[in-house]
């Protein structure tokens, strides 16, 4: 129903802001996530999600649009509320929660206050198929679980080659040959650089 809200900002506290947009003061919740994202300015837009209940109607709000789509997807699962989905995007960056539930990763998803074991598996069980298709992730297991490919950028970054660079360098790599050791990973990758 409201799809976003732009205005000026008013008041800004670490769990939600107020926008005055036209003369009306809009009490909007946020996540940690989207509180340090927000700009110094005055003026500001957030994509917002309107959840009507029967006692009450509530605005959250996120800086980014991917934000909010994370957000109503964990809405879909059950025993999830808006408040443990808030939460969980306070805890962890949205791409960390993506990976998680992507590689099934029970125990990232469990270290957020307020979800226990059963909920963690059901996150994962819902969501694994949704998030690998929205976010093409089909080999983000293999590269997730991979400890050999962190050796290896941590002893690239120690020989002074920039990360971003080289993960792509070794992405390429394990993606070739996903049992290659630690050692090999850097020679190919060390020709490449």
């Amino acid at each position: 129903m409201i799809a976003h809200i732009q205005g000026k900002l008013v008041e800004k506290n670490p769990t939600d802001v107020v926008i005055d947009c036209g003369g009306v003061g809009y009490h909007i919740n946020i996540s940690l996530h989207t509180y340090s994202l927000l700009p110094n300015t005055d003026q500001i837009k957030l994509f917002t999600y309107l959840q009507v209940k029967e006692d009450a109607h509530t605005l959250f709000g996120f800086f980014e649009k991917s934000e909010r789509e994370i957000f109503k997807m964990l809405l879909s699962v059950s025993g999830i509320g808006a408040s443990i989905a808030r939460t969980m995007l306070s805890s962890l960056e949205p791409k960390q929660i993506i990976q998680a539930i992507a590689s099934g990763d029970v125990g990232t998803v469990q270290s957020i206050k307020g979800i226990g074991l059963k909920t963690a598996q059901r996150v994962i069980l819902d969501l694994q198929d949704k998030v690998l298709k929205l976010y093409d992730l089909d080999e983000v297991s293999m590269i997730l679980n991979n400890t050999n490919r962190d050796e290896a950028l941590s002893a690239l970054e120690v020989l002074g080659f920039v990360r971003k660079t080289s993960e792509k360098v070794v992405e390429k790599i394990i993606k070739e040959d996903p049992d290659a050791s630690v050692e090999s990973i850097i020679k190919k990758a060390l020709k490449s650089l």
